[in-house]
């Protein structure tokens, strides 16, 4: 792949300046982050605390994940009208007063209640960053910094497993929940005090109101492009295995199907982290590399992780090896990064008008994921009284959906881009010199 090595006309010129106010930004999602995690070191004390079977406590992620995906495109039309710093802000206020609620809910419909308003909050995260970086770096920082926004996200997963489990498990519930709010605060006064759209001298183009119209047509026109589809695809295969395992499900299959301790589990979802933050830097340095290992690395992601899970389930004796569950929690790691695949297959597919409704599209394909595999494995454990190797082979089902689409667009996406490319390099061609 031919990497630009100039900046364009009219780009940012990022700088320390630029780095600083991202950074804000940054920390936002990366707060964000820890709020939307936080449930996956408490579920065996949230199902005590609201006295709540299997299905009942997965319906606290699958709310959440719902309101998340259910606002991602219209945070991205909200960013487009208001801004990066309104949209951040205003996240920042209802993911903080999600987790406060959640600290003090006393029943389980309220505590449903902070979820839902925590994942409102949560969806105007990542879409305002990755906005924010391409309105104060140059274009061709444009990979680097998306990816990079993705390993601090997991970072903030890393301070769920380790710090927030350490708080609840020590102070208690209310203490740990409500303390972990101040950080929301925190990030909300930085972001008010400093955070800025664009750089002087960078201003978009007004945003006229359009009406429905529009939207409707941004939408259509993004979904029509094969692209765009198979990102959204890529994502949903991808994503949820360790979305699943580290939201909700992991702790609890762990120590009551595996017998293994708290801490010890805690610490298996630590190097699910670590492995994710560490495959993320080597799959961005592959893909910049060589545009073309997109596809491989997220089908061979797909095939490592359900490898792996079979494995794990059909194990003969009556807990797997500690070994395996490594190398399970390793593979697991690799679905984060390999999900961000899926937008270096939409931003190709879409003209810069449609990035945010494509980047929204695409985002939503690994939640919907989510909440769906959350759900059956809820309802599987209750069904076959907790036999989690049963519960968890809808990984299986959802993956076989995913890969199926992944196979039946991969060609029609890839004669596509390969259309834009040579149109672009002929209306390079045929500039005038100025």
């Amino acid at each position: 792949m031919n990497r630009a090595t100039t900046t364009l006309p009219g780009d940012p010129p990022g700088g320390r300046r630029a780095v600083a106010v991202w950074s804000i930004g940054v920390a936002v999602y990366f707060v964000a982050v820890i709020f939307r995690t936080s449930l996956g070191v408490a579920g065996l004390d949230a199902a005590d605390r609201f006295h709540v079977n299997a299905s009942a406590l997965s319906t606290f992620s699958i709310l959440q994940l719902l309101v998340y995906a259910g606002m991602q495109i219209p945070v991205g039309l909200l960013v487009d009208r208001l801004g990066t710093k309104k949209v951040l802000c205003l996240g920042a206020v209802l993911f903080t007063a999600g987790q406060l609620g959640f600290a003090f809910s006393p029943s389980y419909g309220t505590a449903l209640a902070s979820r839902a308003l925590l994942g409102c909050g949560d969806a105007m995260t990542f879409i305002s960053v990755l906005r924010l970086g391409t309105r104060w770096f140059p274009a061709r920082r444009g990979p680097f910094v998306a990816q990079l926004a993705g390993l601090v996200g997991m970072a903030g997963n890393l301070v769920s497993t380790l710090v927030l489990a350490r708080l609840l498990h020590g102070l208690g519930w209310t203490p740990a929940f409500a303390g972990s709010a101040l950080a929301g605060a925190v990030v909300l006064v930085l972001a008010l005090l400093f955070l800025k759209d664009h750089p002087e001298g960078h201003e978009p183009e007004p945003f006229p109101h359009q009406g429905a119209a529009y939207v409707r047509r941004q939408i259509a026109e993004a979904w029509r492009e094969p692209g765009t589809r198979l990102g959204m695809w890529v994502h949903f295969t991808t994503q949820f295995p360790a979305m699943v395992f580290l939201l909700l499900w992991g702790l609890p299959f762990l120590v009551q199907a595996q017998g293994l301790s708290r801490a010890t589990a805690g610490e298996l979802l630590t190097l699910v982290v670590l492995s994710n933050m560490v495959i993320g830097l080597v799959y961005g340095q592959i893909v910049a590399r060589h545009h073309a290992a997109r596809l491989p690395l997220a089908l061979g992601t797909v095939t490592a992780t359900a490898v792996m899970w079979a494995l794990t389930l059909a194990w003969p004796g009556a807990h797997a090896p500690m070994a395996l569950l490594l190398v399970l929690c390793v593979v697991l790691g690799a679905c984060g990064p390999a999900s961000m695949l899926g937008f270096d297959f939409a931003r190709p597919a879409n003209p810069p008008e449609r990035q945010g409704t494509a980047s929204g599209i695409t985002n939503m394909g690994g939640f919907i994921a989510s909440m769906t595999t959350l759900f059956a494995i809820g309802v599987l454990l209750d069904a076959t009284g907790d036999d989690y190797s049963v519960a968890f082979c809808a990984v299986f089902v959802l993956q076989a959906l995913g890969l199926t689409q992944i196979l039946r667009l991969r060609g029609r996406a890839a004669r596509r881009e390969q259309e834009r490319l040579v149109a672009s390099r002929v209306e390079t061609v045929h500039v005038p010199a100025a």
